[in-house]
C-alpha cells in the first residue's frame, strides 16, 4: 500500500495511525478530521474539564515529540467515498486517493427537536461543546439534564459540585437500565438523590419553552421544570452518512467483522461508528467506549495490512468507567445477557459495591462502585471465562 487514509482524528483514528506505524507501514499516511483540534481525550469533557480542574493542554492525546509522519487534514469533513476511484471526497472539494482506508468517524450527539437556535441548550460531545457549557455553568443557576445515562449523570454531578440547582429527567422508569439492568441501574442512579439532585423518571420531554433563551423544560405529563441551562444527553448516532452509496454496508454504523473488516477490500472500521461482530454473542455490537477505541484498531490495522488474511481474535469484554459525585463506577461485559445479578462485596447503602452478573452460573459482566482492586481481578476473570 502506498497511501492509507484514516478518516476521523479522535482516539480511534489516532490509535489506528499509531498501529499502522507500529506494525511496519511506512507509506503515505493521511489523517482527516472534521474538527480543527488535534486529537484530544473526550471522557474529561463532562467531568474534570467541565469543572475547570483540567485544562485543554491536558486533554491532548499525542505525547511530546510524537511524530507519525502523517499529513493532517483538520477542519474538513469527509463527504463521500468513491469505491471505483478509491478516493475519499472532502467538503472543500479535494479528493484523497487511497489504497487502504480506516473509517473512524465516530458518533455525534443526538439533539432535541425544536431546540435549534435556542440559547442555553447544550450537548456534550466535542471540546467546543464543553467550552460553551463550562462558560454557562460558571454563571450558576438552574440546570436540567435530559437523559439519565452516563454523560448526563456526569454533567449533573459536576454541576452540583459547582453549586447549581440540578434536575435530571429520564424517560425510562430506571436510569441506566440498558447498560446495567434495572436493579443495578437504580442503585447507581440513587447517587443523584444522595447529593440533592432531583431525578424525574418515567416521563418524556414534550419540548422546551423560551423565546431566545430556554426558560423551562416541558414534560409530557404537563409539568414545566424551570431551567436556565439545559443539557441534552440522549445518546449518539454514528457518523456514517458520508458513506451512503459507497458499497460499505451500513447497519447501526459500519457493519464489519470481528477484525473490523468491511465488505470492501482495503477498508476497515474502528471506534464509535463501527458495528463489530462479537463472536461471544454471535451478533454485531456497536460499542461506544474509550477502551474499544483504543484497543481494537490494532486488530483492524493488522487485517488491513494483511489484505484480510488474518484470523480475528476474540476482543476483550467491553469496559467503561464513570466518575459521579466522587464515586468511581466501573463496568465490564454485557448485562443484557445475564439471568441473575448479585452483590458480592460491599453495601449498596454505602455506595461501595462489587456486583457480578451471571448467565447459567457463569459470569458475563461485573460492576464496581469504589471497588477498583476487586473489580480489576473480576474483569480479568471475566476475560478468561468469556473468551
Amino acid at each position: 500500500m502506498r497511501t492509507v487514509a484514516v478518516v476521523g482524528a479522535s482516539l480511534a483514528g489516532l490509535s489506528a495511525a499509531r498501529s499502522l506505524r507500529k506494525q511496519g507501514y511506512d507509506g503515505r499516511l493521511v489523517v482527516i478530521g472534521d474538527e480543527l483540534h488535534r486529537p484530544y481525550d473526550r471522557p474529561p469533557l463532562s467531568k474534570e474539564f467541565l469543572a475547570g480542574t483540567v485544562d485543554e493542554a491536558e486533554l491532548a492525546l499525542e505525547v511530546d515529540g510524537e511524530d507519525l509522519q502523517a499529513e493532517w487534514l483538520l477542519g474538513v469533513r469527509a463527504t463521500g467515498l468513491d469505491r471505483t476511484d478509491r478516493a475519499v471526497r472532502l467538503a472543500d472539494g479535494r479528493e484523497v486517493r487511497v489504497d487502504g482506508l480506516v473509517i473512524a468517524t465516530g458518533a455525534a450527539a443526538r439533539t432535541l427537536p425544536g431546540s435549534e437556535g435556542l440559547s442555553g441548550v447544550h450537548v456534550v460531545r466535542t471540546l467546543d461543546d464543553a467550552r460553551a457549557l463550562r462558560a454557562e455553568l460558571a454563571q450558576g443557576g438552574r440546570l436540567v439534564v435530559i437523559g439519565g445515562g452516563f454523560i448526563g449523570a456526569e454533567v449533573a454531578s459536576t454541576a452540583r459540585v459547582l453549586g447549581l440547582d440540578v434536575a435530571v429527567v429520564e424517560a425510562a422508569r430506571t436510569p441506566l437500565a440498558g447498560p446495567l439492568g434495572e436493579s443495578m441501574g437504580a442503585m447507581v442512579s440513587a447517587l443523584h438523590a444522595d447529593h440533592g439532585v432531583r431525578l424525574l423518571c418515567g416521563v418524556g420531554v414534550k419540548g422546551l419553552s423560551g423565546e431566545r433563551r430556554v426558560d423551562a423544560v416541558l414534560l409530557e405529563d404537563g409539568r414545566g421544570i424551570p431551567a436556565d441551562i439545559v443539557v441534552v444527553g440522549v445518546g449518539a448516532r454514528p457518523c456514517v452518512e458520508w458513506l451512503a452509496g459507497s458499497g460499505v454496508e451500513l447497519d447501526n454504523g459500519v457493519k464489519c467483522g470481528a477484525d473490523g473488516r468491511t465488505g470492501l477490500a482495503g477498508v476497515v472500521a474502528v471506534g464509535d461508528c463501527a458495528n463489530w461482530y462479537d463472536p461471544r454473542a454471535g451478533a454485531h455490537r456497536r460499542v461506544e467506549h474509550w477502551t474499544g477505541a483504543r484497543e481494537r484498531p490494532d486488530a483492524a490495522v493488522a487485517t488491513l495490512l494483511a489484505g484480510g488474511a488474518t484470523e480475528p481474535g476474540v476482543p476483550r469484554p467491553p469496559y467503561f468507567w464513570s466518575d459521579q459525585y466522587g464515586v468511581k463506577i466501573q463496568f465490564a461485559g454485557h448485562a443484557a445477557g445475564a439471568d441473575s445479578v448479585a452483590v458480592e462485596e460491599g453495601s449498596p447503602d454505602d455506595r461501595n459495591v462489587l456486583a457480578v452478573y451471571r448467565r447459567a452460573g457463569q459470569p458475563v459482566a461485573v460492576l464496581g462502585m469504589n471497588q477498583p482492586r476487586l473489580f480489576t481481578r473480576w474483569r480479568k476473570e471475566l476475560g478468561r471465562t468469556t473468551s
